[in-house]
């Protein structure tokens, strides 16, 4: 199993021809989709095998549905283990959410922030973790209204890595994206985080829809507020592996790659400062 450390980019079904020929060495690792692969058998299968064995992946779940009160899809989890272990890849991340009811609902539902959601979560949660034989990742997800919340996003984030022995995937523009939208602080949330549970993060480009309304969507450059919250991620955790997604309006490899040397820059800066111990 390799380990992620560094920085990386989502890879996408369409990139597979190009990393065929070269893969960027400034790519430290790559994440994909089990359920855009799992299924795949010829030409895509052999060059992802080709890929995974020669590279350092991690694996980001778009269906997993860890929220919702549908029966957990169990059969699912044990190809998504098969898939990790055929492949050599030690993690498998998922988005601390639903996007199931009765059906698939093709989005991801903000589950309700209550004392009984982190028990129905955590049961869950231990579950697949059963199946999987590996901790379960769960990523901080954006969100546009709060049903039913009782208690605050952090206290229901904590409450569930706390009490289901699952880890963490910081998503840092998820965090500014909801900060704006529901008005909490940033760099508070990003603090609260325990720095023992952080796998690896996120980060990502965003929509301005208006002054007090961030889309989260992927689809665009990260932003100058996005890079410093990064860095605040970094002062206050250390640094952490950090991925680039980027789903649509994909640019050319050399654009990706760019933005993927702009997070090592970063982490580069704030290693010099853990090592001269200017960080506690």
């Amino acid at each position: 199993m390799k380990k992620l450390a560094g920085a990386g980019l989502g890879l996408r079904r369409e990139m597979l021809d190009e990393l065929i020929e070269q893969v960027p060495s400034e790519v430290d690792f790559w994440e994909v989709a089990p359920e855009n692969w799992i299924p795949l058998g010829g030409s895509y299968a052999r060059k992802f095998a080709q890929l995974t064995a020669g590279n350092t992946f991690t694996t980001h779940g778009l269906s997993l549905s860890i929220g919702s009160t549908d029966p957990l899809d169990l059969a699912f989890v044990q190809q998504v283990k098969a898939f990790l272990d055929d492949h050599g890849i030690e993690f498998y991340s998922e988005h601390l959410s639903y996007c199931s009811s009765q059906g698939h609902m093709y989005d991801l539902m903000p589950i309700p922030f209550t004392t009984d959601a982190v028990k129905h979560v955590v049961e869950r949660i231990q579950r697949v973790q059963d199946v999987l034989k590996r901790p379960l990742i769960l990523e901080n997800v954006s969100y546009y209204a709060a049903p039913g919340q009782n208690m605050s996003e952090i206290e229901f984030t904590q409450d569930v890595l706390q009490q289901s022995g699952c880890e963490l995937l910081l998503d840092v523009n998820n965090v500014y994206v909801n900060s704006i939208n529901h008005g909490y602080d940033a760099k508070a949330f990003i603090e609260a985080m325990p720095t023992g549970k952080i796998v690896y993060g996120h980060i990502a480009g965003h929509y301005d829809e208006a002054d007090d309304l961030k889309v989260d969507t992927h689809g665009a450059d990260v932003k100058d507020e996005v890079w410093q919250l990064l860095r605040h991620a970094y002062r206050v955790h250390g640094v952490f592996p950090t991925l680039l997604e980027r789903d649509f309006n994909i640019p050319s490899m050399v654009e990706l790659v760019n933005e993927v040397e702009i997070i090592k820059g970063i982490q580069r800066e704030y290693s010099n400062i853990e090592q001269q111990g200017l960080i506690a």
